[in-house]
């Protein structure tokens, strides 16, 4: 992967083609440390973002020495998004370092798969906590900031659960989800006054380190339900964030846009 990226940058010098669309932009990207969260952290790195990569594993050192070693610039930060002084005291250090915030993505969440006749309050409190409660902690966190600058891009991570389709065993992550969606639409008009975009992604099916849990023949048999006919890849909800993330979609706001290769397609 290092050497895929490394071959990009040289094309673009080799070619002249460096057009960064986030240059000198402050990013901050939770659930960073791998999945879809580390491939949105290298690849905003990738347009010139000054990335803030978050995490609560201890992976977001990894992943900001690998945005400086393709020449990045990016600082790595512990956080636990249910924790609205862990986000509050993020914020403060953001703008110590970088006196601004540009762009936040609300990636962070977890799914654990569980029969809802079989689930407890704290299986459902955990879920929420992370998924919907942490996208509010961190959003109120770098809000203020944004206003002030009257600029700012937020993205939220949502799902084809819950916005478009169910999902047997994803109760409480499907609430979550759908909470998101409706998070960042009303967001939106609140925040529109200020020039601050709100809008969500719903990934479908994607390979990442935690699908791996559904074996090989969950995994086939998802793959034939897509029109596209393959799994979609990081990189394919990374380079969405990188849009939404840009100018380039400055008259888009309070969408939530589904990337799932036809899946949930009638």
């Amino acid at each position: 992967m290092q050497k895929l990226l490394y071959n990009k940058f040289i094309y673009r010098i080799e070619n002249h083609l460096i057009i960064m669309k986030l240059k000198d932009k402050v990013a901050i990207v939770t659930g960073a440390g791998q999945g879809i969260g580390r491939e949105i952290a290298l690849a905003l790195a990738r347009e010139g973002a000054k990335v803030v990569v978050t995490d609560i594993t201890g992976k977001e050192e990894e992943v900001a020495k690998e945005i400086e070693s393709l020449g990045g610039e990016a600082i790595a930060l512990k956080l636990d998004v249910c924790s609205n002084e862990d986000a509050k005291r993020m914020t403060e250090e953001v703008l110590k370092k970088f006196g601004r915030i540009d762009i936040l993505v609300n990636n962070a969440g977890i799914y654990p798969f569980k029969p809802f006749v079989e689930m407890e309050e704290k299986d459902w409190d955990k879920v929420l906590d992370v998924n919907l409660k942490g996208t509010y902690n961190c959003t109120k966190a770098v809000v203020p900031a944004m206003i002030q600058q009257r600029y700012g891009k937020i993205i939220n991570i949502s799902s084809i659960a819950g916005t478009t389709v169910g999902f047997t065993q994803l109760v409480h992550y499907s609430a979550s989800k759908a909470g998101m969606v409706g998070f960042t639409k009303s967001l939106a008009l609140e925040l529109a006054p200020f020039g601050i975009n709100v809008n969500a992604i719903a990934p479908g099916p994607i390979e990442t380190p935690g699908t791996k849990v559904l074996g090989s023949e969950m995994y086939e048999q998802l793959k034939k339900a897509i029109p596209l006919g393959r799994w979609g890849k990081p990189e394919d909800i990374a380079n969405l964030v990188v849009f939404l993330a840009s100018d380039d979609s400055s008259f888009i706001t309070g969408q939530c846009i589904v990337a799932d290769g036809g899946y949930t397609l009638p």
